[in-house]
């Protein structure tokens, strides 16, 4: 409970961080200028990060975080008074979304990512969206209900994500003998779980059963374990432009004053298009109550 209230109060201080309303002069914000210079909101997005971000039958991006992200978008239009800015999806991977972000590539980075004060020396963040933490994937039938139990076995982990130095932080201090393989993202992990050269592979708790869910055979695995971590989701935005980041925060802000952020979740996790059945849990709920910041 005492990491849950945590994070909690960790929502409260972003959403209080940037208070105002959705006005930001273009003039002021050097990511609203390029906006306007080149007609173009570029959107980072997941591949894989199940229900967040992932890719459609039709090779489209969607999920949770690209419709929160759409409405930023409908408001980054309202602002320069253009409804003609168009949008441009730019895949990104726990590795390239920071890096994508702190060069200017892309604008908003909606896909899974945990706000955590390292990554904000390079980057900034809308309020909290979600509230997960690290566990980890495994074969049913299997005698593995903790982490401590795959000694000898092989985990893997996507390189550059807060599940990775959650879990080879927590091996490291209790000495345990465990393999750790790093991937490039979540599609790779699931297919060396799938094939069974890894016995087990560790990520946020969310993204596990969006993955099992989508696995050719569902029934096969499961999340099993305590948290290793709680993680803060949080749309990424470019450091050092306030105007930009406070028009995002008023988005969310209303989202989650008019009930439209739990509209949204329940879209995509109660049960949600890949049955993942997660319905919106006090904890975030509270969070949307906090962050909902009034006018």
């Amino acid at each position: 409970m005492t990491r849950l209230l945590q994070a909690l109060l960790f929502a409260a201080t972003l959403a209080l961080a940037a208070p105002g309303t959705a006005q930001a002069d273009a003039g002021d914000s050097p990511v609203l200028q390029r906006i306007e210079a080149r007609g173009v909101v570029n959107i980072g997005h997941r591949e894989t990060s199940i229900p967040f971000s992932y890719m459609a039958d039709d090779g489209q991006p969607i999920g949770y975080s690209i419709d929160i992200c759409l409405h930023i978008v409908d408001a980054i239009r309202a602002e320069l008074e253009n409804p003609d800015i168009s949008v441009h999806f730019i895949p990104v991977t726990g590795q390239t979304r920071i890096a994508l972000m702190a060069n200017g590539t892309i604008d908003l980075e909606c896909g899974s990512t945990t706000n955590n004060l390292t990554r904000q020396r390079q980057v900034a963040y809308l309020p909290t969206t979600f509230i997960t933490g690290t566990k980890i994937a495994v074969r049913r039938g299997t005698d593995v209900s903790e982490i401590e139990d795959l000694e000898g076995m092989i985990i893997g982990v996507s390189a550059g994500t807060t599940n990775e130095k959650a879990i080879k932080a927590h091996i490291a201090e209790h000495g345990l003998n465990i393999r750790i393989t790093e991937v490039k993202d979540h599609s790779q992990g699931w297919l060396a779980m799938e094939t069974r050269r890894i016995d087990a592979y560790g990520s946020d708790d969310v993204l596990l059963y969006g993955l099992i869910s989508r696995s050719k055979s569902p029934d096969d695995f499961e999340v099993v374990g305590r948290f290793l971590s709680f993680d803060p989701y949080a749309i990424m935005v470019p450091r050092n432009d306030s105007g930009f980041q406070r028009l995002g925060t008023a988005v969310l802000a209303r989202l989650m004053r008019d009930g439209e952020m739990e509209r949204l979740y329940n879209r995509w996790f109660a049960p949600g298009p890949t049955n993942i059945n997660m319905p919106l849990s006090d904890t975030l709920r509270v969070a949307f109550q906090i962050q909902a910041l009034p006018e």
